[in-house]
């Protein structure tokens, strides 16, 4: 349920980035055209070449500008992937550790009480030698 959850708001995330760089190239557009609604239209031929240059300038810095949006948003695409990644695998070496865990309590019940019958046997060892002692005394 987490990871759908994550998911959504990296979906979310994602979203608005596309949305701000969207809204970044609206802007420059709105601005690219009131810079142009601006200038004067009853120029010679030397201003329609001028406004030209200026228009192009400004489509190629637009283009540039958005080129970069979309270079930042692919470099964040890919952080996000391999954090997604490495949050994966995280979460499966906890689940593994947890199921490590679990065996190992078991595996240290079994040992106590194989200890336990282990000093009971060395008990009935030590009375036995003490027993064979006394006997080898007594002869």
């Amino acid at each position: 349920m987490n990871i759908r959850r994550e998911r959504r708001m990296v979906g979310r995330w994602r979203r608005n980035e596309i949305v701000l760089g969207l809204a970044v190239v609206i802007i420059l557009g709105t601005a690219v055209y009131f810079r142009l609604w601006s200038i004067d239209y009853s120029a010679s031929s030397f201003d329609a070449d001028l406004l030209r240059r200026q228009f192009d300038l400004a489509n190629r810095e637009a283009l540039d500008e958005s080129a970069e949006w979309r270079a930042r948003y692919d470099e964040e695409a890919v952080k996000t992937a391999q954090c997604f990644s490495e949050l994966k695998q995280v979460k499966e070496s906890s689940k593994k550790d947890d199921h490590d865990t679990g065996n190992t309590i078991q595996k240290l019940e079994l040992l106590q009480k194989e200890n336990m019958a282990l000093l009971e046997r060395v008990e009935a060892l030590k009375q036995e030698l003490e027993t064979e002692k006394l006997r080898c005394i007594s002869h």
